[in-house]
């Protein structure tokens, strides 16, 4: 083969590659990719951008129109005990060896907890517990993101998290969320494609300073967003992360794991440390890296591993994806590492839900994700 040929033969390998991963990251078919990075010079970065603003620019000038009601769709939190309809599953075991399938005997039980409610005479305890609400919001979906923004507000509204930590935001996102959740402080894990976010309420929890740290041999644009805070006399280390998708990336997940629990376990004793995300991990994996380290814990395993709350990622209850197969997944984590000295240090898990359960006005749900809330007892 001619030195020409090898060189036209690679150019067409690089572009293939492209094209497939900007397949992946925007859920678009390979003429779409084609055009798209064509149009940019094949710059992934300037693809994508251009991506999204086309296909949200439309979504966004609608909802902020005045003539739109832009008021926020009502939701409610569910009960524990609303029936759930038997469905079929297929076993996936093949495919993802650490994500629970169903038999077809099975029922769904991905319900919802409802949050401590604040009665009259505990309203000050409740005050003193830290919640957080973490979760993919899917911004990479463009349908009806309008109203599905709007419904993470109303969530929001409902619980008044201390700490959000949130997955796949994309800059009109973020700008109706600064529109609307006025009384939170935005910290934003990128500028450009796809990134995360965290959300800190102002009248609570004061933001000291953030950073983001690179994931060096990522191929989807992902990072670690880490933020230094203060809640009430305790100094907190917030962290939020999205983790490699796809059963093929389990060695760059499992690397970008290896990150998020060196910081966690390498913070100063005085300083709790809390990460929430997407981690889209399988057991196993977490097995491979040696496990959680001493002093770290996965808040739903610590919390009983309730089965309630097990399922963050289920197409059998959650329809926003059209898929032939039914996959149930605890892709969102959260892990504690409390302070081990210090104002309010051996803060401890206290209680966790799924938030999201309910459809909105549009027949979809906020997310294709359900959300984690978690409350925490500062500890003395």
């Amino acid at each position: 083969m001619s030195n020409i040929s090898k060189s036209v033969s690679t150019v067409e390998e690089t572009r293939t590659g492209l094209c497939d991963e900007f397949v992946s990251i925007t859920g678009s078919d390979s003429a779409v990719a084609q055009c798209y990075l064509a149009e940019n010079d094949w710059e992934m970065e300037r693809a994508l951008n251009s991506f999204f603003e086309a296909d949200m620019e439309a979504v966004f000038t609608v909802e902020d129109s005045p003539k739109k009601d832009i008021s926020p769709p009502k939701v409610k939190r569910q009960k524990l005990d609303k029936p759930q309809s038997k469905m079929d599953c297929i076993d996936l075991t093949t495919e993802e060896p650490a994500c629970s399938s169903s038999s077809a005997k099975s029922t769904n039980s991905s319900k919802s907890v409802e949050p401590n409610a604040k009665a009259s005479g505990s309203e000050e305890q409740d005050d003193d517990k830290l919640s957080l609400i973490s979760w993919n919001v899917d911004g990479l979906d463009t349908v009806n993101l309008g109203e599905r923004a709007r419904g993470l507000c109303s969530y929001l509204a409902l619980y008044t998290p201390d700490v959000v930590f949130l997955q796949e935001l994309i800059e009109p996102y973020v700008q109706y969320l600064k529109k609307r959740a006025v009384s939170y402080t935005i910290v934003e894990g990128g500028e450009e494609g796809y990134f995360t976010g965290l959300m800190l309420k102002k009248s609570r929890v004061k933001l000291l300073n953030s950073d983001i740290i690179s994931y060096p041999t990522t191929q989807m644009m992902r990072n670690l967003l880490v933020a230094q805070v203060k809640f009430r006399d305790q100094e907190l280390c917030v962290m939020t992360s999205h983790f490699e998708s796809c059963k093929g990336q389990a060695e760059e997940r499992m690397k970008q794991l290896r990150v998020v629990l060196k910081r966690m376990r390498e913070a100063p004793s005085n300083v709790t440390v809390l990460f929430g995300g997407d981690t889209n991990l399988r057991d196993t994996e977490v097995v491979k890296v040696g496990g959680l380290p001493s002093g770290v814990c996965d808040v739903w395993e610590q919390l009983g591993k309730q089965e309630h709350c097990r399922y963050t990622w289920d197409t059998k209850a959650n329809s926003n994806k059209s898929v032939p197969y039914v996959s149930r997944c605890r892709f969102d984590r959260v892990y504690l590492r409390p302070a081990k000295e210090g104002p309010g240090s051996r803060m401890t898990p206290d209680h966790m839900a799924l938030v999201g359960l309910e459809k909105l006005d549009c027949g979809r749900y906020t997310s294709d994700h359900w959300g984690i809330y978690c409350s925490f007892i500062p500890g003395s």
